[in-house]
């Protein structure tokens, strides 16, 4: 069998027994999702899906909601910290407009997938229609089938959208039944009355709701456009068998979407980081992984993919690389 072979050639390396902690554990799933014993990572790719959330307007956040093309146009000039990461490790960035309230001049590196200038506010109505939610899902899917016929067969997913940790917030709490409050964090920096007040807010939108049960029904309603092309766009990525590296909290939450139809997906993530974000440790618990990183993070942008990747490719590395006891003519334990 695959897993025995993989183990054994793990545990035959020249170190002691587990003595690379969870990199073996990490090595051993990537092999097992491209079915391998030498797995290889190949044109790695991060995405960030922008838009805007009707939300935004009750006061959510800390920034205002033109941040959100502002930052758009700071990824596209290589400023933010997305692009840092990744150039440093050689990471290709697509941006994709999901749904951002502004119109982008033309000839911009800016992948148009605008299905509405932003979503609705979901203390008013849902924040998709059908239509709107299913155009998202097709829109995230071409997104990732034009990144495949690259080679690419490993992928990470990050968001920009003021308003979208109470997005996420809602959807976790009707996906998992938990209470708002332990659901609601910080987000871009919210001091404890404004905290409250985002407690507040989320708390009423959610009596507004009170009978969603599908996840399909809980985006709709409270997801961002972004979001729900995230969901399209790591399911294709799942069925084309790429690694899935998992950001932060939203993209948890939308991984989470995905977990709840199908918990095979788990098998081809890789969550790179514990947020700062207050409810991303329940989720990772909830959904029963470790993340590879804890560095206090909460910018988004997928930035927590991109800083996880040396650590990915080393235990890709010292499976393919490293000396066996026999290769190399070293005594193993007795």
């Amino acid at each position: 069998m695959l897993a025995d072979e993989l183990q054994h050639k793990i545990d035959f390396k020249t170190k002691p027994l587990g003595a690379l902690g969870f990199l073996e554990q990490l090595a051993h799933k990537i092999g097992m999702a491209q079915q391998a014993t030498s797995p290889q990572l190949i044109k790695p790719h991060m995405v960030v899906f922008a838009a805007d959330h009707g939300i935004a307007a009750a006061g959510v956040s800390a920034y205002p909601q033109e941040v959100t093309y502002q930052m758009v146009m700071n990824f596209l000039g290589g400023g933010a910290a997305i692009n840092v990461f990744c150039k440093q490790n050689q990471i290709d960035i697509k941006i994709v407009d999901a749904g951002v309230n502004f119109d982008f001049p033309g000839g911009l590196n800016l992948i148009d997938k605008k299905v509405r200038k932003s979503s609705r506010n979901i203390l008013e109505e849902p924040a998709m229609t059908i239509e709107e939610y299913q155009q998202a899902l097709k829109n995230g899917k071409s997104v990732v089938e034009e990144i495949a016929e690259t080679g690419c067969n490993i992928i990470g997913f990050g968001e920009m959208g003021i308003g979208n940790t109470s997005a996420s917030s809602l959807m976790m709490s009707k996906l998992f039944d938990i209470p708002i409050a332990d659901c609601v964090g910080r987000g871009t920096g919210l001091n404890d009355i404004q905290l409250q007040h985002k407690v507040n807010i989320l708390s009423r939108a959610l009596e507004k709701y009170p009978d969603l049960s599908s996840g399909d029904e809980i985006i709709q309603t409270f997801g961002g456009l972004e979001i729900a092309q995230m969901l399209g766009a790591m399911e294709e990525a799942y069925r084309q068998n790429m690694l899935i590296l998992i950001d932060g909290f939203i993209a948890t939450v939308a991984i989470s979407v995905l977990f709840k139809k199908n918990p095979e997906i788990l098998n081809n993530c890789i969550f790179c980081h514990v947020s700062d974000e207050y409810a991303h440790i329940k989720l990772l618990d909830l959904l029963g992984q470790k993340a590879l990183l804890n560095l206090n993070l909460r910018v988004g942008e997928g930035t927590g993919c991109a800083l996880a990747y040396p650590l990915i490719q080393s235990a890709v590395n010292f499976l393919n690389e490293m000396s066996s006891f026999e290769d190399a003519n070293v005594s193993n334990k007795e």
